[in-house]
């Protein structure tokens, strides 16, 4: 079976790269014949190791070339990009024939269910149905731009018909595209389980994550301004990069925190940082599913987690391997740590039941199920 991955890039250290290689990976070293297009590397090498046995197709259109232009110019840019963008991705699926091609639901999501190649066409999205394509920030942006994510928004629903069938990451995301098209929930892997857990004996709460508006990093900062002031011996890691990185420094500098807070680069060695650390802290206004969470209780790292739209309450057994907090809730997520902090004992037996009930994610499991929706399209 051939299967073609249509995403705009595999070049960021995060959660979505990773996974999308890691299934292509899985899926070309059990026999399926993998190819991954990207609109662009802009010049960038992936962050993740790419199988061999996966061909990777580079366009070279950067639609980065777009930002920093009026309205109008912009979207002149981005037409004629979009244009070349379709006739690429056109004329490969028509010379491959593939048997599944995937979508993430980027820009190719405007015409990809216009090309009749014969296969089936799925979506895949990495994030809950309001912030895909980030287009709540384009609503927030002023009257013009409202209208045109609002239109995009009926149009992304148009297109979502067409697919055969639609993959999310939660139930709660799967009910919010219901009556649209074919839905399937199938969550995402677990990327590594190292043979020893963390003793969370470490005074260290981490963070990893991209360094932007969906990961509330005011709120971090404001849940550890709260845990500091009873616990000033601790000290949080954060590990992440993005456009909200001077933000996270002023944040830190004006809460005084400068001894309490370090941020650093990403790294290929996270799991390390998990086995390092002995509490993990999200305050997310949203997610797809929540990577880090599972990645943290692999480790044996209990977590304190707000109740974000979505992934956190599918992830979490609140007071059993961790902490699901309030959504925003600054105050209860400061708490949480606090408790965690005061007792030993509480975080290793959080971290041994955060090991037992995250297995349900192992890569077997959860590959099983797409190799299964595959089959079915194809039959």
């Amino acid at each position: 079976m051939k299967i073609i991955y249509a995403v705009e890039s595999v070049n960021l250290s995060g959660g979505y790269d990773r996974v999308i290689i890691e299934k292509a990976n899985y899926l070309a070293e059990h026999g399926f014949d993998v190819i991954i297009t990207v609109a662009s590397h802009a010049l960038a090498e992936p962050c993740y190791q790419i199988s061999e046995k996966v061909k990777l197709v580079d366009f070279g259109i950067d639609f980065h070339q777009q930002y920093g232009h009026h309205l109008l110019y912009r979207s002149f840019i981005y037409f004629v990009m979009m244009r070349r963008y379709r006739r690429a991705l056109t004329e490969l699926l028509h010379l491959e024939r593939p048997d599944i091609v995937i979508t993430t639901l980027g820009r190719e999501i405007d015409f990809i269910t216009q090309i009749h190649v014969g296969g089936a066409i799925i979506g895949e999205s990495h994030i809950a149905k309001n912030y895909v394509r980030n287009l709540h920030l384009m609503e927030q942006q002023g009257f013009i731009h409202r209208i045109i994510a609002r239109q995009w928004r009926r149009k992304l629903d148009k297109q979502v018909k067409q697919l055969d069938a639609l993959v999310l990451l939660t139930q709660h995301d799967a009910d919010s595209w219901s009556g649209l098209t074919k839905t399937a929930v199938i969550p995402n892997s677990l990327p590594f389980f190292p043979e020893k857990p963390s003793t969370c004996t470490q005074k260290q709460v981490i963070f990893v994550g991209r360094l932007n508006e969906q990961k509330g990093l005011e709120y971090l900062i404001e849940t550890w301004e709260r845990v500091h002031q009873k616990h000033d011996d601790w000290i949080l890691q954060i590990y992440g990069d993005g456009e909200q990185r001077d933000m996270l420094n002023h944040l830190i500098r004006k809460a005084r925190l400068e001894n309490a807070v370090v941020v650093n680069r990403p790294t290929m060695q996270i799991m390390e940082k998990y086995l390092e650390s002995s509490i993990f802290l999200l305050t997310s206004r949203f997610e797809g599913f929540g990577m880090v969470l599972i990645e943290a209780m692999a480790c044996g790292v209990p977590v304190v987690s707000f109740d974000c739209p979505w992934g956190p309450a599918d992830i979490i057994k609140n007071g059993e391997d961790g902490f699901l907090v309030e959504y925003l809730n600054t105050i209860e997520a400061a708490e949480k740590v606090i408790q965690l902090i005061e007792s030993l004992e509480l975080r290793q037996k959080m971290g041994i039941r955060a090991r037992e009930n995250v297995q349900r994610f192992s890569r077997q499991i959860v590959m099983k199920q797409w190799v299964d929706l595959f089959q079915s399209l194809k039959d």
